[in-house]
């Protein structure tokens, strides 16, 4: 069976639409997905980056760890729920990633509502950042998010503007699988047009 490691913070757009090709390829392929954790906040920390990007985001690191105690606690499925139904919310209904907001998604999915605890809590951080690097390091510089390792072939991107469904979501799984069996392939890039569509 196919695998597909992906690795979200709730903040990216981007993540979340090949998060839902993802989900749409599990209808249409035989593939085990995993859901891990990695912070943009944590990516960035040290870069030289636009004033307006770092003040977008200042605290972004808190719902990061209400992730990964929910990974801690709880098995992947449930971390993918969560994903999903925080997700929904930021992206689809477009509310902030605020405490209430991540409270409320817990609860979307029956998870405990001290989960929110986690919040606050920069002990948490060390293991945001060994789950990051698990993703991350293998895909290497100045990359972002969403990361797929694909069958052990670790990737940035697929980057898409809208969410591919049913077969076609298939036929682009097929693709990227064919790609990382070909261990000297890096990139395939064009300029992206057109606004986000979660649809």
């Amino acid at each position: 069976m196919a695998t597909a490691d992906f690795w979200f913070d709730p903040l990216c757009p981007f993540a979340w639409i090949t998060s839902r090709w993802i989900k749409e390829v599990e209808q249409v392929r035989e593939i085990d997905v995993q859901w891990h954790v990695m912070s943009l906040a944590y990516l960035n920390k040290d870069k030289d980056i636009p004033d307006g990007y770092r003040e977008m985001l200042a605290g972004t690191e808190k719902p990061v760890r209400v992730a990964i105690k929910i990974a801690q606690d709880h098995d992947n499925a449930t971390l993918g729920l969560w994903y999903t139904a925080i997700g929904t919310r930021r992206h689809n209904n477009e509310e902030e990633l605020t405490r209430e907001t991540v409270a409320a998604s817990l609860a979307d999915v029956g998870l405990p509502a001290d989960l929110i605890e986690a919040w606050d809590d920069a002990s948490l951080d060390d293991a945001v950042a060994k789950s990051h690097h698990e993703g991350m390091d293998a895909v290497g510089d100045d990359v972002g998010t969403p990361t797929i390792h694909i069958n052990g072939s670790a990737f940035f991107g697929p980057v898409m503007s809208k969410i591919p469904r049913g077969e076609e979501a298939g036929e682009v799984w097929d693709g990227a699988v064919a790609l990382a069996k070909f261990p000297y392939f890096y990139e395939l890039k064009r300029s992206r047009t057109g606004d986000l569509d979660f649809s």
